[in-house]
């Protein structure tokens, strides 16, 4: 059972920090054209900055994908500690059943170790082409995959070989890595509702597909920096935290780049002597030890190192001061407060009507063959709103769209699951209706560009951030007999 626990919130004057230094960062942020969902300072154990870009909220969660990773370490690290396992295990005594008949010596070399430092040996990651809808034995995928480097001596980024320590563990025990970790890490730490995504054999997938709220990550990142010690409670080993946020091997030699500065056990370093953990679409969790500090961000960009940087040219400035109380400022403190509180992420907006959107309201349009799966598509207009329904497979999916603003409510339309989203919707010419879905418990918006024609429509879709290509795809729909005066 998970006990609710807030950090303590203080002034950044109080722990030496100048509210004026803080307020620049949303600044730089939006100066440098950043999506940035949330960010969350802590310095001495205290909160002093935070705040979240609505239509995102303190108390949602939001996708963690590669930052996923650090919670699985932690896993195995208490896993060491409990005997369960050795990081020097071999990795294939763990699977007699998935194991090639015939077995490499590099692949009979691969321990827990080098699972966790990124240097199993293969030169790219054996999981990254799978489909993962495919219900493919995930496990046996990288099993029988090439290793062409003697473990230990090259480094490939590789979530399949997190994927796989996650599952040797959740194999020891017989419970989910969720399981595991909730009377180690999260309950003491309060944090509640995490969920984590299962692969096809039903294990927590480890390498991604953790959600967890912001101020979690900035708990995580407390712990850490305070060595495992929370609350008077040794949760983590301060041995295991030293190894695990130190460099266990090189990731290349390029002074100015986050990316090379070595990688420990699901950590990596970073310029200026600190660490973080590390998800796609920015979602960090950054400890500086030296200067008694954690920051916690989520995003939604394809810019990583630009987040970094608005944290190494701002908020490390600020840190580097005396750790000492600085005099209050309450009007900085005051303006500081009122700028987070402000924050927001706002939709396009155009014109907040359309002279011909009666026309096509009403009006049920028959969906070419798509990969989306998209059948049909209707819509209403009403009085600062507009409702859109589409149907595919599992049904009917009905969206209430804010007319120039966010309307927040749920969909399962867009990736299958039922999740928050935030809608709104504008017209940028007569007979262009701009449909936006910020999806607000992941980095995901996505915009769908409906252009009428006399008989028909076109839609175009396309994705702030995303694995794949970035193109937007084009669907055509004709309108159905019927459905109003065609």
């Amino acid at each position: 059972m998970t006990h609710s626990y807030s950090l303590p919130r203080s002034t950044p004057e109080q722990q030496g920090i100048s509210s004026a230094a803080l307020s620049r960062f949303p600044d730089t942020v939006r100066e440098r054209g950043i999506e940035l969902h949330s960010f969350m300072a802590l310095r001495h154990g205290h909160v002093i900055a935070e705040g979240w870009w609505a239509p995102y909220r303190k108390d949602l969660p939001h996708t963690m994908f590669s930052l996923s990773k650090s919670f699985t370490s932690t896993a195995i690290g208490l896993a060491v500690h409990e005997g369960l396992l050795s990081l020097d295990d071999q990795v294939i005594s763990f699977f007699p059943n998935e194991t090639p008949d015939t077995v490499s010596d590099h692949l009979a070399a691969m321990s827990i170790r080098h699972l966790l430092i990124m240097g199993s040996g293969h030169h790219q990651d054996p999981l990254a082409s799978l489909n993962r809808t495919h219900g493919e034995n995930w496990i046996k995928v990288f099993l029988h995959a090439p290793v062409e480097h003697a473990p230990g001596t090259h480094f490939t980024y590789n979530s399949g070989a997190t994927y796989i320590a996650g599952t040797i563990l959740q194999k020891l025990t017989g419970g989910s890595l969720l399981d595991f970790l909730l009377p180690r890490i999260l309950a003491p730490l309060g944090i509640e509702n995490a969920t984590w995504e299962k692969c096809p054999l039903g294990f927590d997938c480890g390498g991604w597909g953790l959600s967890v709220k912001t101020e979690d990550i900035a708990k995580f990142g407390q712990l850490y920096l305070q060595k495992g010690l929370w609350q008077d409670k040794q949760l983590i080993p301060a041995s295991w935290v030293e190894e695990a946020t130190s460099k266990q091997i090189s990731n290349g030699d390029d002074p100015n780049n986050d990316w090379n500065q070595g990688y420990g056990y699901q950590f990596w370093r970073c310029r200026h002597d600190v660490y973080r953990g590390d998800g796609a679409f920015g979602q960090f969790c950054i400890v500086m030890p030296q200067y008694d500090a954690v920051i916690a961000i989520t995003s939604g960009t394809m810019q990583l190192d630009a987040v970094l940087n608005v944290v190494w040219d701002v908020l490390l400035p600020a840190f580097q001061q005396p750790v000492s109380p600085i005099d209050s400022d309450s009007e900085a403190s005051g303006a500081l407060q009122d700028k987070l509180k402000s924050l927001s992420l706002e939709p396009p907006v155009y014109e907040c009507e359309s002279p011909l959107g009666q026309e096509w309201s009403g009006l049920t349009y028959q969906l070419e063959e798509n990969k989306l799966g998209f059948n049909t598509l209707s819509f209403t207009l009403e009085s600062g709103s507009i409702t859109v329904t589409i149907q595919n497979a599992a049904g009917e999916h009905q969206t209430v769209y804010g007319s120039n603003s966010w309307n927040v409510g749920s969909t399962s339309l867009l990736r299958g699951v039922t999740e928050t989203v935030a809608a709104s919707a504008t017209w940028k010419e007569d007979n262009l209706l701009l449909l936006t879905h910020q999806l607000v418990e992941t980095p995901f918006c996505l915009s769908m560009a409906l252009t009428f024609e006399e008989d028909g429509l076109q839609m175009s879709i396309s994705q702030n951030v995303g694995f794949d290509s970035m193109e937007s795809s084009v669907i055509k729909g004709v309108a159905l007999a019927g459905t109003k005066d065609v």
